[in-house]
C-alpha cells in the first residue's frame, strides 16, 4: 500500500465496522492520526461524539482535521428486511451523512476532502451490462437510499469540500460483513450457488478497499462516485467455484430462490440480482489492486 507523503489528521465514522476498524489500523499503521467518531460521550482524545438520529456532532472536535472518512450505516444484510429495516438502513445512511456534512460545513478551517461511503446498490439490477461510474441510478429500494444518501453530502460541497463517494462492492472478508457469512458455510461443505448462480457479483478485497479508501482521501483529482470493486466483477456461479477451490470445499448444493426470500426478505431481490460494475475512476487515476481476481481476494481473506 502507498504510504502519505505527509502525515494527516483523519476523522473516520463507522469505525468499529470491518472496513472502518480495518481502515484506522492502516492509518495508525502508516503514522497518522485518526479520530473516531463514537455515539457515546468522548472518553479519550482520540474520540468525537456524534448522535446520527439527532443530526448532533461536536464540530469542536473536529477542527484541524484533514479528511473524513465517513463509513456508518446498519448493515444491509445484518437482518431480514422488513419495512421497520428498510427505514433503519435509509435513516442510518441519510441522517447521518447530514449530521457529517452539516458539521464538517460550520467549521472555519474545513478539511480537504470528504470520503462518504455509499453502494454499488446505486446501479439496482445491471444483469449482464457492465457499467462504471457514468451509469444512472437504478430502481427500487437500495438505489433511492443511495440517491438520498450521496444527496445528503451536499452541505459539504457548497462549502467547498472535496467530496469523494465511495460506491464499495461485496467486500470479501472473513471477519465480517455478507462474505464473513459464507466462509463459515463453505468451510463446512455446505456452500452453493444462490438461485441460478448467473447473477454477477462485484466484488473487492478488504485490503484493497482499504487501500482505495486512502487513494480517494491522497488524489486530489477524485471527486463525485468512485467504484470500489474488483476490476473482473464474476457470477455467483464463479464465486461458488472460487470459495470451494481455495477453501477445498465441496460446493454441490443449491439455495434456491424461494429459500433466500423467506430468509432475506425483501433482500433476496438484491442478493439474487445481477452487479456487473467496473472501477472505471480508480484505474484512471493509476490505482494498483493488491488482489484482482476472485481466487486472489479468497485467499487473502482465508489466511
Amino acid at each position: 500500500m502507498q504510504r502519505s507523503a505527509s502525515r494527516k489528521r483523519v476523522a473516520v465514522t463507522g469505525a468499529s465496522g470491518l472496513i472502518g476498524s480495518a481502515l484506522v489500523r492502516s492509518l495508525r499503521a502508516d503514522g497518522h492520526d485518526v479520530l473516531r467518531l463514537v455515539r457515546r460521550p468522548a472518553r479519550t482524545a482520540d474520540e468525537v461524539e456524534w448522535d446520527p438520529e439527532r443530526l448532533y456532532v461536536d464540530a469542536a472536535g473536529l477542527v484541524g482535521v484533514d479528511a473524513v472518512v465517513h463509513l456508518a450505516g446498519a448493515g444491509v444484510g445484518e437482518r431480514r428486511w422488513n419495512e421497520a429495516y428498510k427505514k433503519e438502513i435509509r435513516d442510518s445512511r441519510v441522517l447521518g451523512t447530514t449530521a457529517v456534512a452539516q458539521a464538517l460545513a460550520s467549521l472555519a478551517e474545513p478539511p480537504e476532502v470528504l470520503v462518504c461511503g455509499t453502494a454499488l446498490g446505486w446501479y439496482g439490477d445491471t444483469g449482464s451490462r457492465a457499467v462504471d461510474e457514468d451509469a444512472p441510478a437504478g430502481t427500487g429500494f437500495l438505489p433511492s437510499v443511495c440517491v438520498e444518501w450521496e444527496a445528503a453530502a451536499a452541505p459539504a460541497e457548497e462549502a467547498g469540500i472535496r467530496v469523494a463517494y465511495a460506491r464499495t462492492g461485496l467486500v470479501v472478508a472473513r471477519e465480517g460483513g455478507a462474505w464473513g457469512r459464507l466462509f463459515p458455510l463453505f468451510r463446512a461443505g455446505l456452500g452453493g450457488r444462490m438461485g441460478d448462480g448467473g447473477q454477477y457479483w462485484s466484488f473487492i478485497s478488504l485490503h484493497d478497499e482499504v487501500a482505495a479508501l486512502r487513494h480517494m482521501v491522497d488524489t486530489p483529482s477524485l471527486s463525485g462516485p468512485v467504484n470500489l470493486t474488483a476490476p473482473e466483477p464474476v457470477t455467483n456461479r464463479e464465486v461458488t467455484a472460487a470459495m470451494g477451490r481455495v477453501l477445498r470445499r465441496p460446493t454441490l448444493l443449491t439455495v434456491p430462490a424461494p429459500a433466500l426470500r423467506i430468509v432475506l426478505g425483501d433482500f433476496a431481490q438484491d442478493v439474487l440480482g445481477s452487479q456487473r460494475v467496473l472501477p472505471g475512476r480508480l484505474l484512471e487515476t493509476g490505482f494498483d489492486f493488491a488482489f484482482p481476481t476472485i481466487d486472489e481476494a479468497v485467499r487473502a481473506a482465508a489466511r
